[in-house]
């Protein structure tokens, strides 16, 4: 249908197919509403494929931790409902100094059965290899894996399976209560969800700049596993400053002091040294995070490298690349989530911490339950 020609309905609007958008199309299928997703592009290619496919539940903390159980449970049921493959090897964080033993030791004691104590060698053997310097690490069992480049297809041809129709090479020109214009003509709704990542903006400044939203532009790599299957994903002691679960230990601090006195440029680049496997067998290793209203178009060679010499130390082998990428996603200081009503019938919805594959089947379950009680 060309643009102007026709005109469609629809009980739920979802405008765009990443992740989270994808989740409201699932929960509103779900509750029997008739729904339509709008995509600019032929498929998702933003966030939504350019990360680990870590659902990393257990690192969390807070609200952030319940959505994200909440999200856990919902990746298992598309596992099954979507034959979606949803591997259940959990995460392994290793520790190579003291104090990053510590904050493992004080985060085991506040979770409990959630987090399992390592030696050195129970380490090794779950993850396939044996990181260099190794002193202990914990096993963080609840976590799940799923390959980001074919998930969000996925999910998107279940949802066309329960009746979900999607418009894909869409644009939206335009949005006010009750109506989405778009590229191929107005589209009707009870009420409209946009969920449209960084791209907040783009429709609505005013919030965006309420809520403090920013771009986070980070690089990620894929490279040849040195060590054959690695089951698990991995964290380091650069992981333990980025999810609050860790970084809310006390000992986190002497992690933090350690780094910038002997690897300031993890702290410099926004470091994350983490890896997960493809199915392939190749390793996704990341990542760097510099953010900005707008993103610096150029890339600078140390944002790699600081990532290929950390987790290459971490392997105890040198690397080779095969792929890298750009990821970017919304990022805001305020809060992890942005969820608000800025026009009647309209709600925006954006996970603004990097972990949309974690949390968006949790928050949308809390989005569409608060929408449409109000609607």
């Amino acid at each position: 249908m060309e643009r102007g020609t026709g005109e469609r309905s629809a009980d739920l609007a979802v405008v765009g197919a990443g992740i989270v958008g994808l989740s409201h199309a699932l929960h509103a299928v779900r509750a029997g509403l008739r729904v339509v997703v709008v995509e600019r592009d032929e498929r998702a290619v933003g966030a939504s494929v350019r990360n680990f496919g870590h659902v990393c539940t257990t690192a969390q903390a807070g609200d952030v931790l319940e959505l994200a159980l909440v999200a856990r449970e919902e990746w298992l049921r598309l596992g099954r409902d979507a034959g979606l493959p949803v591997l259940e090897h959990g995460t392994v964080v290793v520790a190579r100094t003291p104090a990053q033993a510590q904050v493992l030791d004080e985060f085991a004691a506040e979770r409990g059965d959630a987090v399992r104590p390592l030696t050195a060698g129970a380490a090794a053997s779950l993850l396939g290899f044996a990181p260099p310097g190794i002193l202990a690490a914990a096993h963080l069992p609840a976590d799940l894996r799923i390959d980001p480049t074919t998930a969000a297809a996925a999910i998107a041809a279940h949802l066309e399976g329960l009746g979900v129709e999607f418009l894909w090479r869409t644009n939206v020109l335009d949005l006010e209560p009750g109506l989405v214009r778009t590229t191929r003509g107005d589209l009707r709704a009870g009420r409209t969800v946009l969920a449209v990542g960084h791209d907040v903006d783009r429709f609505f400044p005013e919030a965006a700049d309420e809520h403090g939203l920013v771009r986070c532009r980070l690089r990620m790599l894929e490279v040849d596993s040195p060590s054959g299957a690695v089951p698990p994903a991995v964290l380091t002691g650069s992981s333990m400053l980025r999810y609050d679960g860790l970084a809310q230990q006390p000992s986190a601090a002497a992690v933090r002091a350690e780094i910038a006195a002997d690897e300031p440029l993890l702290l410099e680049q926004g470091a994350n040294l983490m890896l997960t496997q493809r199915p392939d067998g190749r390793l996704v290793i990341g990542d760097t995070h510099h953010y900005g209203v707008t993103e610096d178009p150029f890339e600078e060679e140390v944002s790699d490298q600081v990532v290929l010499d950390g987790v290459g130390r971490l392997l105890g082998a040198p690397l080779t690349v095969r792929r890298r990428w750009r990821g970017v996603y919304a990022s805001s200081a305020k809060a992890p989530f942005l969820v608000t009503e800025p026009i009647p019938g309209v709600t925006v919805a954006s996970v603004t911490t990097g972990i949309g594959m974690t949390t968006a089947l949790g928050l949308a379950r809390r989005v569409l339950d608060q929408a449409l009680v109000t609607t």
